[in-house]
């Protein structure tokens, strides 16, 4: 695996496969990687011919005292990784080189963006879109590879790509979790062994949510209100817990078939992250 830092050097390497024939997947991440983004890296490899592996801690996502300078930076492991993994490109350039000037262009996704975690971080979305507009344009992949964890990132980035007319394919890849039931992320990192605990209770109430609709509720500010309540005793401050509908993100309705489960919640210093999928089957 080949690692650049530089701009022109991916479009070199990404032109030169590109005119052999060659198909290319594209995984961008902010580094400190587990298996959950070699779940990604995986996916690619099996679709693509090439994989580039993009390792950016993006500034433009994180709001005032959030953890942009405590964010784990550890790009040797993620090198070794990535190469037990057969990815052939590794792609880690600096702040400088992704923003070489004061930023007057934003790309921003509206509606989708400003509600759920975007209600909580003013300004999220709109660095995310950013920065992975810049890197659609730099590394033109044919596939772009994105985990279903985050899933309103992966609906916003879908609707760009469409609105904006990206050629590259966004394919969302199942959250990696533990045997547990947690889902894998960096910012599990700076949980200690209790808190590890208690963040199980998030799947429980997703899961808790699922089972509730699939046995014929459909009283989701209920379930909402009930799973927020549960999540506050067990000593999380709540974000949401939201059930939607997973095409616009809208509050889920009598008619909607295709929901999804959605809950943000801190821990501590820790704010973290989970979803599931619930397909309602009508009658």
């Amino acid at each position: 695996m080949k690692t650049v830092h530089l701009i022109n050097d991916v479009r070199s390497q990404v032109n030169t496969w590109q005119q052999a024939g060659l198909s290319i997947g594209f995984v961008p991440t902010m580094g400190n990687l587990h298996a959950g983004h070699m779940r990604l890296v995986d996916a690619a490899k099996q679709q693509c011919d090439k994989v580039v592996v993009s390792v950016f801690v993006n500034p433009t996502q994180f709001g005032p005292n959030e953890d942009f300078d405590t964010y784990p930076r550890t790009l040797s492991a993620d090198q070794t990784l990535l190469v037990k993994h057969n990815a052939d490109l590794l792609f880690a350039p600096s702040t400088n080189e992704m923003y070489p000037q004061d930023t007057y262009t934003w790309v921003e996704v509206e509606h989708l963006g400003d509600r759920l975690c975007g209600a909580n971080r003013p300004g999220h979305f709109r660095g995310v879109t950013t920065v992975v507009s810049k890197l659609l344009h730099i590394v033109t992949p044919d596939y772009a590879f994105f985990g279903e964890k985050d899933f309103q990132q992966l609906a916003i980035i879908k609707r760009m790509a469409a609105d904006q007319l990206f050629a590259a394919r966004i394919i969302g890849v199942p959250t990696e979790r533990e045997a547990s039931g947690l889902a894998l992320s960096s910012r599990n990192g700076y949980l200690n062994e209790t808190e590890k605990n208690q963040a199980l209770h998030i799947y429980q109430q997703l899961k808790q949510a699922q089972t509730a609709i699939a046995g014929g509720n459909r009283d989701y500010a209920t379930l909402s209100k009930h799973a927020t309540e549960q999540l506050t005793r067990a000593g999380f401050v709540v974000d949401y817990f939201a059930i939607v509908d997973a095409i616009d993100l809208s509050p889920a309705t009598e008619g909607s078939t295709e929901l999804r489960i959605l809950t943000a919640a801190r821990l501590g210093n820790t704010r973290l992250i989970d979803n599931i999928s619930c397909t309602i089957v009508q009658n």
